[in-house]
């Protein structure tokens, strides 16, 4: 987590000042529930409200005594409460506090993160309908298939987005939970009333059953999610990278007055934004097979996750953070060709009107097994032109083709239009009625 790759909202969420907050208002909420059963008394409570202070670094200093950063803080919040003070934790463990408090922060975080999703499927839909009917040439292999239309690579893109959104929320809600239950997780010495409370106040859930650590099964699938949403990210920018190389440039990502591609070549106009969106891709998705290795715990408790997730849960949530607000801006300003979308798809002489001349033979009496032959007969001529020379033409020229379709009907096969009469609906699958 460094300040290059980091956005200021995302990154105090995991601030020290913020984690001892939420420690203080999970043992605070804790008092008031123990103030409702009566097991402490409702000054006390009312007490750690009103003087309740900790400063971050007389917590470290006493850390640094006492090897546990739970009781430091304990011990600087008691500094300013006073005698009250001995109320406070009463029948809690650490792992009440911290499992918690990990909560918070991670709903926090996907809160955030839906956001910033929601930011980029705004674009998304916006680009899309401006290119809806842009023709392209689809690729399979990298090599020229049949046409599309940008519109439909968006669309696609919208799409996958708005199923990484579902996800974000179900991880969520997964995540979002709460355990007061005290050592091993049996509230032997602290009331099932107080978690219930504590997680209705820090807007959580309660955990069914916790032992003395919330299961990690819940985190292992938050950070596989971010690790899914990182990969649909790098799955857009890579086809942006494609798409801005210099004997396709169907697209690139905008470039400003000033900018520099290369120390080197003045020429130079590089995809540095998608490059550095696939670098962090690749950072969110090393993150999730630590966060799975968390999942196995010895007996009700260890804390050999506890490193894994104080590094991974800023580090994870930060990076998508800053890769999803990156990827909105790439999208909102990239630059579409639709000449050269169409030069390219002009390119191979109608090669990719090949699929519709095989069905027409068939459906004119041509075994399909003929059919492809006397197709493709053709076609390879005109690749090995390179597109120099017109499938269209070869095509009139073959007897054995015109014996089935002569030439007026072999004309109209090459109708781009053809290919692009169902985007329409295809848009209506993916964005309804509405338009952007």
């Amino acid at each position: 987590m460094i300040p290059r790759y980091s956005r200021p909202e995302m990154v105090a969420i995991w601030e020290p000042e913020t984690r001892f907050r939420i420690w203080f208002e999970i043992e605070a909420h804790a008092m008031d529930a123990l103030a409702e059963l009566g097991i402490v008394p409702r000054e006390a409570a009312a007490a750690v409200w009103a003087r309740g202070r900790f400063e971050v670094a007389r917590i470290d200093a006493i850390e640094r005594e006492t090897k546990h950063d739970v009781i430091a803080f304990l011990t600087n919040l008691a500094e300013h409460v006073g005698d009250e003070a001995r109320f406070v934790h009463q029948g809690m463990t650490s792992s009440d506090v911290l499992d918690t408090c990990l909560g918070v922060q991670l709903a926090r975080a996907a809160d955030l993160l839906i956001a910033d999703v929601d930011a980029l499927l705004a674009v998304l839909r916006r680009r899309a309908f401006e290119h809806k009917d842009t023709p392209t040439i689809g690729r399979s292999h990298g090599i020229h298939a049949e046409p599309t239309t940008f519109g439909l690579k968006l669309a696609q893109a919208f799409a996958e987005f708005d199923r990484c959104r579902a996800r974000l929320v179900a991880a969520r809600a997964e995540v979002a939970t709460c355990a007061i239950s005290g050592a091993v997780g049996t509230f032997a010495n602290v009331d099932p009333f107080v978690e219930a409370w504590v997680a209705d106040k820090m807007g959580l859930t309660v955990e069914p059953v916790s032992t003395q650590v919330i299961p990690r099964d819940r985190h292992a699938m938050f950070f596989a999610t971010l690790g899914v949403v990182a990969s649909c990210v790098e799955r857009l920018a890579t086809e942006i990278r494609h798409l801005q190389r210099t004997e396709v440039l169907e697209a690139e990502e905008y470039f400003s007055p000033g900018q520099k591609g290369s120390s080197a070549m003045p020429h130079k106009r590089n995809p540095v934004l998608s490059e550095n969106l696939t670098g962090l891709a690749r950072l969110v998705r090393g993150m999730v097979t630590p966060a799975l290795e968390n999942v196995a715990l010895w007996h009700e408790r260890d804390i050999s996750h506890s490193s894994v997730e104080r590094m991974i849960g800023p580090d994870a949530t930060v990076t998508l953070d800053f890769a999803l607000a990156r990827l909105t801006g790439v999208i909102d300003k990239l630059l579409v060709y639709p000449e050269r979308m169409q030069a390219n798809l002009d390119r191979m002489g109608g090669l990719v009107h090949s699929q519709r001349v095989l069905l027409a033979l068939t459906q004119a009496g041509a075994s399909r097994e003929d059919a492809y032959r006397l197709v493709q007969r053709n076609a390879m001529k005109v690749w090995e032109a390179d597109g120099r020379l017109s499938l269209l033409e070869l095509l009139k020229a073959d007897p054995e083709v015109t014996r089935f379709l002569p030439a007026d009907r072999l004309t109209p096969l090459f109708d781009l239009s053809y290919h692009l009469k169902h985007v329409d609906t295809i848009f209506a699958r993916v964005f309804g009625a509405a338009r952007p």
